[in-house]
Parts: structure tokens; sequence; C-alpha cells
């Protein structure tokens, strides 16, 4: 994969860019899997606000991800790579030998034709699914599980990958892609290989309008505001705003923490991302 930059025939063309998506194979998605979406604009069921900046956007519409892989002992073959407009990353066809079609997460070197398999006896290639139990260490891995059954929830993103570091008794110590370390039940579930189209993060879009696409509202700065509008705004020409950063509804913007204080999953952590302050 590669990215495409365009002869500057305005100030949009001169700084964006775009990828080649040379890995798609197909551009149709399979009907059977697709979903509607109903967009919200940010706002909850009282028709109030409470996520800013969201809005428009191109119509899309849901790919059926198959995050569980619990389809065990029936080999797939890859029929497609495609785009899928709701995640960074590509996903891919599978077309089972008992005639069952499921889209999964595409990492790299899974490419149309090649033999996809779950479950134990499974062969260390990307794109395999297995328990930690049988993963050999070190390996990089996606879509990872955090309870047994609920599916993968760890690295779905464009180019990500967690790492198997060790086993010590029932529970896996993994190295999250945030660089925190955890156990995990060596029951759970992962996916071999990291993810592809790992040029994503290198795109620029260019111009206002291709984020508009996207579905993002304009994002205003609050010092930029009147007093009226935001606790940082007013004052003589440009100001620091005067207090902490904080939200329209003076809700503290940096510092505070965003986990429950009592969250029964923090045992598990080994290493945070981030360090502790004294």
């Amino acid at each position: 994969m590669s990215i495409r930059k365009y002869k500057p025939t305005s100030p949009g063309r001169r700084h964006g860019s775009v990828l080649d998506y040379s890995e798609i194979t197909c551009t149709k998605p399979e009907k059977s899997l697709l979903r509607p979406i109903k967009k919200t604009g940010g706002r909850n069921n009282h028709g109030r606000i409470t996520c800013r900046h969201r809005g428009g956007g191109h119509k899309r519409r849901y790919r059926v991800i198959d995050f569980k892989r619990n389809k065990d002992g029936i080999p797939a073959r890859v029929a497609t790579i495609e785009y899928d407009p709701n995640r960074s990353c590509f996903i891919a066809l599978l077309h089972y030998a008992d005639g069952e079609k499921r889209y999964i997460l595409a990492p790299i070197g899974v490419e149309v034709g090649q033999t996809i398999t779950s479950g134990s006896g499974s062969e260390v290639h990307p794109g395999n699914c297995m328990r930690l139990a049988e993963i050999p260490l070190g390996v990089q891995i996606h879509n990872v599980e955090l309870a047994v059954g609920r599916g993968g929830q760890i690295g779905r993103s464009a180019g990500c990958y967690a790492q198997l570091t060790a086993r010590e008794g029932k529970y896996a110590v993994v190295q999250m892609p945030s660089g925190e370390l955890r156990r995990i039940h060596v029951e759970c579930r992962a996916t071999l290989g990291r993810l592809g189209n790992t040029d994503h993060q290198n795109v620029k879009l260019g111009k206002a309008g291709r984020k508009r696409h996207l579905g993002r509202r304009p994002h205003v700065r609050g010092t930029a505001m009147n007093p009226v509008d935001h606790p940082m705004g007013g004052g003589e020409g440009r100001t620091a705003g005067g207090r902490h950063p904080c939200s329209p509804t003076a809700v503290l913007a940096k510092g505070g923490r965003t986990r429950r204080r009592s969250n029964p999953t923090d045992k598990f952590i080994i290493r945070r991302r981030k360090k502790r302050r004294a």
C-alpha cells in the first residue's frame, strides 16, 4: 500500500494525499452482510447534543464483522479484500466450506485464495485464530478478547497489533498497542498477525471538506467564543482563557481520571500506559 499525491491544482490538492487502495480486490460488498446505520448527529434520545462536532458525512452501511471467530474446524477461502467505511483497516470476505460467508479484519499477508482457519490445530499464519494458550510467545496478534467468548476488543484499527509476551498459569501477559501490559485469560482468543493499511496514519486530508465527508463538523476553540458561549471566552484580544481548559459546561478537560474508580479489570494491569503521578 502506498500514498498518492496529486498535482497542486488547488490548495486542497496541494497538501492532500490519498491511499492508492492497491490491496482492494472488490468494490461491491456482500449484500447479505450489510446493515443500515442511523445517524444521530451526536444527539441522545432527548434530542440534545451530547457529543459535539458530529453531523453530516457520507451515507454508510455497516458491514457485519466476525469478531468472535468461533467457527472452528471449518476451513474458509479468502474471496475478496474490501474497503470498510466504518473502520480504518480493510476487511476480508471468507467463504466457508459449508457455504457460510463472513467478514473478518484483514491482516498483512492475507491474500485472495488463501485458506483461513480458527480453533485448535490452526497453523501459526496471519489471519488464523486460536486461544492465547496455543499461540507461541512473541507473536504479533490482533482482535484480542478481554473476556472468554465476548469477541475481539483490542487491536482492531489499521496497522495495529498487540504482542504475547508471557504465560503465567491461567493468564497470558499481553502488551497492548498503547504499551500497557495486561493479564488476559489463556482461553481468550486472538487472531495472528498485524492489521493492514499501515499507511492510514500518513494520509493528509488537505481540506476541510474531506473532514466533513467523514461526519466531523468544525471544532471551534473556546477562547475564540464569547463569555455567553464558553467559560474560556471573552477578553480583549487573544487570551489564554484565564483558567484551566474546560468544556462548554465547565468540565475540566485535562488531568482528570478517565476510568471508573472501582473498575474490576484494573487488577489485571501489570504496567500502565501512563506513569502514575507522585
